[in-house]
């Protein structure tokens, strides 16, 4: 993809998940929001897990699927972790979410297209979909200045537009 705001990573492993993750984090400021979706399976937790360790939260970042929200405290900011897989739009709306999106730490929701309607108008959005073995497709795009700048930040560094 070459349009400003979006790029398309292909990572091998987990550990170049984890260092996408890591270029990632190094831009969060609070009130980031990361919106998440892909295959079934296909790392969302696992990116989640990278990002948080990335903004120094500690210990052990597991799946939301069940609380819907998990909130832990990094060193440079909180991170709330979000699954919103189970959750009608209706159900979502009643929770609040903009007291996290706005909020004084960076959101990551998982599943996020299921409560598009809710989300913030800018944000990242992240699909990741297998590639066979334990290689992912990121599809990446910006909403918003902020957003795209990232996009423009990952192409810059070599992380974008790569065809494996």
């Amino acid at each position: 993809m070459n349009k400003s705001g979006q790029t398309e990573i292909v990572v091998h492993d987990l550990s170049e998940t984890s260092a996408l993750a890591e270029r990632l984090a190094a831009l969060a400021q609070p009130g980031a929001l990361l919106a998440l979706d892909g295959d079934l399976g296909a790392g969302k937790t696992t990116f989640s897990q990278s990002f948080a360790k990335a903004i120094g939260v500690k210990g052990i970042v597991n799946s939301p699927t069940f609380t819907i929200i998990k909130e832990y405290e990094g060193e440079s900011m909180p991170f709330y972790h979000m699954d919103v897989y189970r959750l009608s739009l209706e159900e979502a709306d009643e929770l609040g979410l903009d007291d996290y999106f706005y909020g004084s730490g960076v959101t990551i929701v998982e599943w996020a297209s299921l409560i598009e309607e809710l989300l913030p108008p800018d944000r990242l959005d992240i699909y990741i979909e297998h590639g066979g073995g334990d290689i992912r497709r990121f599809r990446i795009t910006g909403r918003g200045e902020t957003y795209e700048r990232w996009c423009e930040a990952l192409k810059e560094i070599g992380a974008g537009d790569n065809d494996d």
